[in-house]
């Protein structure tokens, strides 16, 4: 067996069940040795696709993906991907050819590459060691939470490898979860015990349900109210004490009273900018607390009174452990808080002027009547842009698995990639990818892969015939424009010539068609074009352009 044929093997074996990427010469045994070990490939029509549909494919499964490329521009092609899961510590391995001739057409410093965007590398370097290697880059995938670019030089590939050298191999354990100090536990319990006002704020290390059990049942002990950041939202969907998500998108009610808190936890939460509103969300007395297992994430983003180095489910148990037997205690959870969050806290609950008319379509208004067709059950990615918080916050979630949010490298042209990733680890949702036309217009060769694979999926594209980020931002000062803005695209032409069913909508009207298509058999997808109101910025976008 040639070293390409053991290592696919070897990473099927390991346990990774999902394979994405586009095959060349360099990666062909190498993709097929994983087919033929019981992988499923999904090939995209260029790796940046494939790369990000690996990332959301991992994200939304709790597994580790793999993406596998060609040596050279299929690494190159990648990179963007590659960087959005890198920067969002997903567990994915990046199998990719690797040349050695610095001669050959194809060579690139493929180490270097990839240590750029924040990826580890490792390297196959014999036929002896080379499955063993491939196991070892499974495993750090896993326990390090991190991006594996591992190169396969040809020649490598080409070699015998031993005729055992499979017998060991098996996915690896379990992440060991991080025990606190006993010390850092008693001085959370001794901070909540003092907090009057307290907010709970679940980020990315909290996207379990064991975690959202935990922080549920620690809040009803403090009355602490709950929120999260955005790529966490839904995790406590339904919870009446619920804010949904802290930052840049939150409502106006939510960022009151997040305001107001005199204690915020973040439980596996970066604290970063979006989450705090460049820390216009912390209050200048409030005491804040950091709970992540990854010693380095502690105080990276802002000053913090306690950090605490532990797993947050077990962490917070061990809080509760300490305070088993107590009394609830009120906290933040009062009759008129409670009413204020029943009332307010959705941003479709929010009033507002609707601003469209006979040629385009409010946003909100398209946002919210679409929330009320599309099945509840739902799965949905979100590209980047002037208009990505209308789907982020206007659609519902059914929990923490309904939205996969890859804006850690803020690219355009990932979304329609992210959503057929997360639709392939919960086939039983409808997946909805929300696009702007720009995004849509730059992946539009995955709607292929969309159709191809018979997903049952919703493409709604955001069309202001503009990258509306930059109309908004330079707009105001005069700047001329003409660089960042096009002439109108008929995007549900394009989706019809690759199969799509499409409706071009400009009125809430044109939305019938989009009833006839959920209540029917659903058997292509549907893509909306919806010609969006584009007069101003999305209330979002000041905040955006603050970290530039």
């Amino acid at each position: 067996m040639k070293v390409a044929q053991a290592v696919g093997r070897a990473v099927a074996a390991a346990g990774v069940d999902h394979v994405f990427g586009v095959v060349g010469s360099g990666n062909f045994h190498l993709t097929n040795a994983m087919v033929a070990a019981g992988c499923r490939f999904v090939a995209a029509r260029h790796e940046c696709g494939a790369a990000t549909m690996a990332d959301a494919y991992a994200r939304t499964s709790g597994t580790v993906a793999a993406l596998s490329v060609h040596q050279g521009p299929g690494l190159t092609n990648a990179m963007t991907g590659i960087a959005e899961a890198a920067k969002s510590r997903t567990p994915l391995l990046v199998l990719t050819a690797e040349v050695t001739e610095p001669r050959s057409n194809f060579y690139v410093d493929q180490e270097a590459l990839a240590q750029a965007v924040g990826a580890v590398t490792a390297r196959v370097t014999s036929a002896e060691d080379a499955v063993a290697q491939a196991a070892a880059a499974v495993r750090r995938a896993t326990h390090e939470r991190r991006t594996v670019v591992l190169n396969l030089p040809l020649a490598v590939q080409d070699l015998e490898a031993p005729d055992n050298a499979l017998s060991s191999i098996a996915p690896p354990p379990g992440r060991i979860a991080v025990e606190p100090a006993a010390a850092d536990v008693a001085a959370l319990v001794d901070a909540l015990g003092q907090a009057r006002q307290p907010v709970f704020v679940a980020g990315r290390g909290s996207r379990t349900p064991g975690c959202r059990d935990a922080l549920t049942a620690l809040a009803e002990r403090y009355g602490a109210l709950l929120a999260t950041s955005a790529v966490a939202r839904g995790l406590f969907h339904g919870n009446p004490w619920s804010l949904d998500v802290s930052g840049g998108f939150s409502s106006p009610v939510a960022a009151e009273l997040i305001q107001a808190a005199d204690l915020i936890v973040g439980w596996g939460c970066a604290l970063n900018m979006w989450t705090t509103r460049h820390g216009r969300l912390i209050g200048p007395d409030a005491t804040v607390v950091q709970v992540d297992d990854d010693a380095d994430a502690l105080g990276a983003h802002r000053t913090v009174h306690l950090g605490v180095v532990g797993d947050t489910e077990l962490t917070a148990r061990r809080v509760l452990g300490l305070t088993a037997g107590g009394a609830a205690r009120q906290g933040y959870r009062t009759a008129d808080i409670e009413a204020a969050i029943g009332a307010r806290i959705r941003w479709r609950d929010v009033p507002y002027d609707d601003e469209g008319g006979r040629e385009r379509i409010d946003p909100r208004t398209l946002s919210i009547a679409l929330d009320d067709i599309l099945p509840a059950e739902r799965v949905i990615g979100v590209d980047s842009g002037n208009f990505m918080g209308y789907p982020s916050m206007y659609l519902s979630v059914p929990d923490h698995n309904g939205l996969c949010f890859t804006q850690a490298f803020q690219s355009i042209g990932l979304g329609l990639a992210t959503a057929i990733g997360a639709a392939l680890a919960r086939p039983e949702r409808l997946p909805v990818a929300a696009l702007g036309d720009g995004g849509a217009l730059m992946c539009a060769v995955e709607l292929d892969t969309v159709r191809r694979l018979g997903l049952p999926m919703v493409v709604l594209v955001y069309n202001d015939d503009a990258y509306g980020a930059e109309v908004h931002h330079f707009g105001p000062d005069e700047h001329p424009l003409d660089t960042v803005r096009f002439p109108p695209t008929d995007i549900a032409a394009v989706a019809r010539g690759y199969g799509f069913e499409a409706v071009t909508v400009r009125t809430p009207a044109d939305l019938k068609a989009v009833e006839d298509w959920v209540g029917g058999p659903r058997s292509v997808p549907l893509l909306i074009d919806a010609k969006v109101v584009s007069d101003h910025g999305a209330w979002w976008l000041e905040e955006a352009f603050r970290g530039h």
